[in-house]
């Protein structure tokens, strides 16, 4: 399974960005859809989560500003970002997982840079 993430750019503080995440080749059947973003440094941070049935999970950070959503019909993921801020630069990944032979395999994306920049 491949995900290919795109959609990433230089924005200024205030406007919006859309990020799109699709999964490809032999998918079973995808369960837990996130975004990670990693600012330089070690630490990669949970940005939001979606599972299978919806249910949606925010880090406090980005709460109210993002919103993440799926497409199960197509694979893919969305993460829609509203007012950001400077401190929202980081490269942002995308992961996805699923459940073979009761074994939870998680897949990563290449990442995609975001800057917030006047």
């Amino acid at each position: 399974v491949q995900l290919q993430a795109y959609g990433g750019g230089l924005v200024q503080p205030g406007g919006p960005l859309r990020l799109s995440c699709a999964a490809s080749g032999n998918i079973f059947n995808i369960n837990n859809m996130r975004w990670y973003r990693q600012a330089p440094g070690p630490q990669r941070e949970l940005a939001a989560s979606i599972t299978s049935g919806g249910s949606t999970n925010y880090a406090d950070s980005v709460k109210g500003r993002f919103t993440i959503s799926r497409d199960n019909a197509k694979n893919t993921v969305y993460l829609q970002m509203n007012s950001l801020k400077p401190e929202d630069t980081a490269v942002y990944y995308c992961y996805a997982d699923e459940v073979r032979r009761g074994v939870t395999v998680g897949y990563w994306g290449q990442g995609t840079q975001v800057t917030v920049s006047s």
